[in-house]
């Protein structure tokens, strides 16, 4: 793998990419996912890249046929193909965090850019194929296992199983809210929480009966939907109705094509939070909402109280999990959330005299190997009508 080595090393070079160093000193490419498989990928790690836009094209021709020569070389070797690809995600996984980057912008989403570029290169590409940095988008198959809780006599109890499609998000340069077409860290430890634990979120039949109606907001690729509609019939829940949403189209389609791969009790519409059309699968109030990982802009936060005050019904209870961002573009975005569910809230989040107010939240720390470098901790808010 030290041709891609070099090659990366060579674009990168602006960025002084050889000093640079992650947390342990050296790139290993450690993925950001270990709870999943890619067909894309040999190995069972594989990391979310962040936003990403297509890389300008190479002025050298001779260079282009060098460096896909050196990528054919080692797509061929399965060993040196795995090992190539978790470097350059070990690389993609830490760019948001590095000191180097810091108030450069523009120098770090160049540099992921061209790594994505190089990486999407070596993933895509067949034995007589010759498929340079290119501006089309490639597909990731991901195959899910979340473990649940022992049986009441301990005996183990099979896993919930999810299989889904994802693809790194802003490839498209000229369109930045696409960021739902790629699984991010925190639906995925999000979706690990809710199978340890379904009473803590009152994914109980006793008290949801056998056919509550749930929505996810932000649904994006649709992991958690997904994994709701695995988890409901196994507690006894037979006949839920869960809703997964979102309003960009290409995230629309390929929500779409995810739950209909799913034999799932899971359908899509879609929700515009700024304009919320309550028409049918949205016209009867949710006993649970759910949304991970959806705050990205100041106004997000509120946009999203007032969406689900339309949606939630009054004994309902909106659970929302937030990354927690330290650096870069995203920095302080998830304190957003409380400023938006406090006590002096516009009219229109109010209903019957009551608004949606945080009734407890929780952090939760990093876990190895899921999710960006960027991403510090997780918080989980309850939200519910006070």
């Amino acid at each position: 793998m030290e041709p891609v080595r070099n090659e990366v090393r060579k674009r990168l070079a602006p960025w002084a990419y050889p000093t640079a160093q992650g947390e342990e000193g050296k790139w290993r490419g450690r993925g950001a996912r270990n709870l999943g498989t890619s067909s894309a990928c040999a190995s069972d790690n594989f990391t979310d890249s962040g936003y990403t836009s297509e890389a300008g094209d190479n002025n050298n021709d001779d260079h282009a046929k060098e460096l896909e020569l050196k990528l054919a070389t080692i797509r061929a070797d399965p060993f040196e193909r795995d090992q190539a690809e978790r470097w350059l995600a070990g690389f993609l996984a830490r760019a948001d965090s590095l000191p180097l980057f810091l108030d450069r912008e523009d120098a770090r989403q160049e540099a992921i850019d061209q790594a994505a570029c190089v990486l999407q290169s070596l993933m895509t590409g067949g034995d007589d194929e010759v498929l340079p940095c290119k501006d089309d988008q490639s597909d990731f198959t991901h195959e899910f296992s979340f473990d649940l809780p022992s049986g009441p006599t301990g005996e183990p109890t099979p896993a919930i199983q999810v299989r889904l499609r994802d693809r790194i998000a802003g490839t498209d340069s000229d369109d930045h809210n696409d960021v739902g077409l790629q699984l991010w860290g925190g639906s995925i430890l999000f979706s690990q929480i809710l199978c340890s634990s379904p009473p803590r979120f009152g994914l109980v039949a006793a008290s949801l009966g056998p056919s509550p109606r749930i929505i996810e907001l932000g649904a994006g690729a649709g992991l958690v939907s997904l994994v709701l509609g695995a988890l409901l019939p196994r507690l006894g829940i037979t006949t839920p109705r869960i809703v997964a949403t979102d309003h960009h189209p290409a995230v629309l389609d390929n929500l779409r094509s995810n739950v209909t791969h799913d034999d799932l009790p899971v359908e899509t519409s879609l929700l515009d939070w700024s304009d919320p059309m309550l028409h049918p699968p949205l016209d009867v109030p949710a006993d649970l909402l759910f949304a991970t990982d959806v705050v990205y802009a100041p106004e997000h936060a509120a946009l999203l109280r007032d969406c689900a005050a339309r949606l939630l019904a009054p004994d309902g209870v909106f659970w929302l999990f937030i990354t927690i961002r330290k650096n870069g573009k995203f920095e302080g975005v998830n304190r957003t959330v409380e400023e938006a569910f406090a006590p002096h809230q516009p009219p229109k989040a109010n209903k019957d005299g009551r608004r949606l107010g945080i009734l407890g939240s929780e952090r939760l720390g990093k876990r190895r190997g899921i999710g960006r470098g960027d991403e510090s901790g997780y918080e989980l808010f309850k939200i519910g009508w006070i």
